[in-house]
């Protein structure tokens, strides 16, 4: 069964002299502090069907520590597996067993277990440790929105297409595996449908491409009729390998069929595809077109944060679509009052958050002081008390920008590494919480 802490430590566990290894032995004293948090780790770590008798894995205690090495190095599990045996600073704050020294498998699949609930709630604990220890009180926050990209390339129809018809080529040639014998008939695309991908790209005028996208469109819809044909004659066998197939062509044909309606929309129709109706990547079907004002078009989720004067993240939503930032504020202040209590004394945030509707409601629930970064027909008067009080609000706001390129430079938050929603949600809480625990180790007097 699998423990929740290391029972035997090494007398050996040092920690170096370093910067980095003074910062590794303040957060694992806060974690030793908070063995609590192991249960709800442990909780995540058990699988169904596994039986006590099996094999140990890592102890809860390690898969959590080592999560935190991997986010706040911003190491690959490959990396991490080569640190964890090199380092004995890393090996003292992993709390690994004796001898133990994990394969990147090994912490791919514990670490990504992890809920992104479990990760809240550490990252609610670390906040009630900061506002004990007088650190971070929550009445003076600062409220943005950034975006976190997928992991996925540059959409366009003709890429999702080529995708699409990949994608059903490699389960037709399972399917040949799994029938034996007697192979079905069906035509590998592949070929024609990259030649056709690759010369649209280069192609141009809308006339020539035209052309190009109903040939794909073709070879894409006689891929679907071969793997329609090969579930039907999949159906009648029932083993796990014919079961796990026919998952994944359940998973993939509506994504398929909708690429297709989508690029038969947009380019034989002529008709604008709204981007709520979009579907982007076959693969992580999940992410959204992000326009934030004249930047760049970005795929993946929006995000809103809530800052103190510490630095630390208070509160993060991750938000579904590409709401507006006005739409956001009143919520993120609801979050925080159910965090602390109460609501803010003062709240600086961006100028996209800024309507009349909000500077009324935001000062009805008590929020003494509340400064938007461009006023938008506002008043500095009904805002905050003074103009001393907006500037030093306006350029309290400005530091949330810091913090937000430190977390999309050193911990990762630019770019999400792992694939489908519920890790994307799990990867961001993750980096969160080691950037929290660095700055709350940093702040706490020794």
């Amino acid at each position: 069964m699998r423990q929740e802490r290391t029972v035997q430590a090494s007398i050996f566990d040092v920690f170096a002299t370093h910067e980095i290894g003074r910062e590794l032995e303040a957060m694992s004293r806060w974690l030793d502090e908070h063995r609590d948090l192991l249960g709800l780790v442990a909780r995540d770590l058990v699988r169904v069907g596994v039986k006590a008798t099996v094999r140990q894995g890592l102890p809860a205690e390690a898969v959590l520590r080592c999560a935190l090495l991997k986010q706040y190095r911003q190491l690959s599990y490959q990396e991490l597996a080569f640190h964890l045996e090199d380092s004995a600073s890393f090996r003292a704050f992993a709390r690994l067993p004796l001898s133990w020294s994990p394969q990147k498998s090994a912490l791919q699949k514990t670490i990504s277990a992890i809920r992104p609930e479990t990760w809240e709630e550490i990252n609610r604990v670390l906040l009630s440790s900061a506002r004990q220890a007088k650190l971070e009180d929550g009445a003076v926050v600062r409220l943005d929105s950034t975006v976190t990209s997928a992991l996925m390339h540059e959409p366009s129809d003709s890429s999702l297409l080529w995708d699409a018809v990949r994608v059903m080529v490699r389960l037709l040639k399972r399917a040949d595996v799994l029938i034996g014998g007697t192979s079905m008939a069906w035509r590998d695309h592949c070929r024609a449908a990259k030649k056709r991908a690759r010369k649209i790209q280069f192609t141009r005028g809308r006339p020539n491409r035209v052309q190009l996208y109903r040939e794909l469109i073709a070879i894409t819809r006689a891929t679907l009729a071969y793997l329609e044909q090969a579930s039907k004659r999949l159906a009648v066998a029932s083993t796990p390998s014919i079961a796990l197939w026919q998952i994944q062509v359940r998973h993939y044909r509506p994504l398929v069929e909708r690429i297709i309606r989508q690029s038969e929309r947009r380019v034989l129709a002529g008709e604008p595809v709204p981007a709520g109706e979009k579907l982007v990547s076959l693969f992580e079907e999940h992410a959204d077109i992000i326009v934030k004002g004249s930047r760049d078009t970005e795929y993946g989720h929006k995000l809103n944060l809530t800052t103190g004067r510490s630095g630390m993240i208070l509160d993060l939503m991750i938000e579904a679509g590409n709401p507006a930032d006005s739409d956001r504020l009143l919520p993120m202040l609801l979050r925080h009052i159910a965090l602390y209590g109460q609501p803010p004394r003062q709240a600086a945030a961006d100028g996209g958050f800024a309507t009349r509707a909000n500077l009324a409601t935001a000062k009805a629930w008590g929020v003494c002081d509340m400064a938007f970064h461009k006023k938008a027909g506002l008043r500095i008067e009904d805002m905050v008390r003074s103009k001393w009080v907006y500037r030093k609000l306006r350029n309290f706001r400005a530091g949330i920008e810091a913090g937000i390129s430190c977390l999309k430079r050193a911990y990762g938050l630019a770019r999400c590494t792992w694939r489908g929603l519920d890790h994307f949600k799990t990867y961001v809480w993750s980096s969160v919480v080691a950037y929290n625990l660095v700055i709350f180790t940093r702040l706490k007097p020794t």
